[in-house]
């Protein structure tokens, strides 16, 4: 048995400037709001519901670990939850370019996530029993994640 991607849709979604919640001994710890966005691709397409947040820990080592949760509403009315967890990590020096929003190629740094989709919607159950990885950009202002079934 052999593991296989199929690519399934592409996130694209506006950010809000980051909030400092505090600092703690696991590293800075941050809320982002997600402000609007969509998601585009052969499996469905949907548009980000109001109310998504991003909750991080810029940790010293500089390992950012991401948790955003936010819900999407798909263009045939059902409800999807999504619960993105990522890792996204680099050179200092291409981080910083990244943050201060200028467009950088992300073979440059790492930025990968593990999403859970829940739903009540018959047409995408498929979702719930699911595994799926993503692969991720960000600029100041957004961020795009390409959601991959894990088959």
């Amino acid at each position: 048995m052999s593991i296989t991607l199929d690519y399934v849709a592409e996130l694209k979604v506006s950010v809000a400037d980051p909030v400092v919640l505090a600092e703690t001994a696991e590293g800075v710890r941050r809320s982002v709001a997600i402000l609007s966005g969509t998601v585009e691709g052969p499996e469905f397409r949907a548009t980000v519901q109001p109310g998504g947040i991003d909750h991080q820990i810029i940790r010293p080592d500089g390992l950012n670990v991401l948790e955003a949760r936010y819900a999407l509403k798909t263009e045939d009315g059902a409800d999807i939850y999504v619960v993105n967890r990522a890792l996204r990590h680099g050179p200092p020096e291409v981080m910083k370019r990244m943050m201060s929003g200028e467009i950088v190629d992300p073979s440059e740094y790492y930025f990968r996530t593990a999403p859970v989709f829940e739903t009540r919607a018959p047409q995408y159950d498929w979702m719930n029993r699911t595994m799926f990885t993503g692969e991720a950009g960000r600029t100041k202002e957004a961020v795009w994640v390409k959601f991959y079934a894990v088959r």
